[in-house]
């Protein structure tokens, strides 16, 4: 297979009909590295929203069990684009998912930011980082797989095209963004975590790199110490440079899950995905998601 081969496969697809397909060819064997950090800092990103930020830091989900939470956010986010909507182990995922989230008082307005970020960050960061760019295609199916996955959630008023969901998220961004002591903790404690899977002495290294690739209303919402401009320059020109090799080496001939990145440590003996996740807290409040049905427009149960 030629380098460029599989974009001219996805390029022959319809993205609305073969979006999951063209989704998990762009996310497990085009760009899963890209995709990997890119979702990493989509969710990081939504700590500097004061709602969201102090209700995961009242779980103490990502400050007392950091490493968890990480993993079982990307085995069952990534059941669903391995397994699909349909199959079994997907199903499973969503079904975790929505019962985690109906413990808690959700708006549905921050559930629709948090999913705007995943569809928005990652086409940021192919294309400032990656090998190549994202197709059109590989845009219109990203959007189309993360409508179904929110319409299986239960979240209303989804935006419709790519355009809408980045006009979302810069708008919620803009009104929303702000300091708060507790959502500092846990982009803390995400920010341990991540610096943790590297020797001890790279730690400051890799704090400076990563505030090198935050933007500015980030930074200033967690009140982070913006690095210089040489040192922003110097991170930037490195993961790019990165991109560049990429593009030199032969394509991907198998897809890689996120069961398979080395950062999921949590489960050396196997994982079911119907007991990822944490245990739902007693005694519902404020449901964020309506449960009534199984079909694309209700959330599975």
């Amino acid at each position: 297979m030629k380098r460029f081969e599989r974009l001219e496969q996805i390029r022959r697809m319809d993205p609305e009909k073969d979006a999951l397909k063209i989704y998990r060819l762009t996310a497990a064997y085009e760009f899963p590295w890209d995709f990997t950090r890119a979702l990493e800092l989509a969710l990081y990103r939504t700590y500097a929203v004061p709602s969201i930020g102090r209700l995961l830091a009242e779980t103490a989900e990502l400050t007392d069990r950091t490493q968890k939470r990480y993993d079982d956010t990307a085995l069952l986010l990534d059941a669903v684009v391995e397994h699909g909507f349909d199959g079994a182990e997907g199903r499973s995922a969503i079904r975790r998912i929505n019962q985690m989230h109906r413990s808690y008082d959700i708006s549905n307005d921050d559930m629709r930011y948090v999913l705007s970020t995943f569809v928005v960050m990652p086409r940021r960061w192919v294309d400032a980082y990656a090998w190549r760019r994202l197709s059109r295609h590989e845009v219109v199916a990203t959007t189309v797989y993360y409508r179904t996955l929110g319409r299986h959630m239960g979240i209303k008023d989804i935006p419709g095209t790519y355009e809408e969901f980045e006009d979302c998220l810069d708008t919620y961004e803009e009104a929303h963004f702000a300091w708060d002591a507790d959502a500092r903790r846990v982009a803390d404690a995400t920010l341990g975590l991540m610096t943790s899977w590297y020797p001890g002495p790279l730690a400051p290294l890799l704090r400076t790199s990563t505030f090198a690739l935050l933007d500015e209303p980030l930074l200033r919402a967690f009140r982070y110490e913006p690095p210089g401009a040489a040192t922003r320059a110097l991170v930037r020109r490195a993961v790019r440079a990165r991109g560049r090799m990429v593009r030199l080496l032969p394509p991907r001939r198998a897809p890689h899950f996120a069961r398979r990145n080395w950062e999921v440590k949590g489960y050396p003996n196997g994982y079911r995905v119907g007991e990822l996740g944490t245990t739902p807290v007693p005694g519902v409040r404020g449901c964020p998601v309506r449960h009534s049905g199984t079909s694309a427009t209700a959330p599975v149960e």
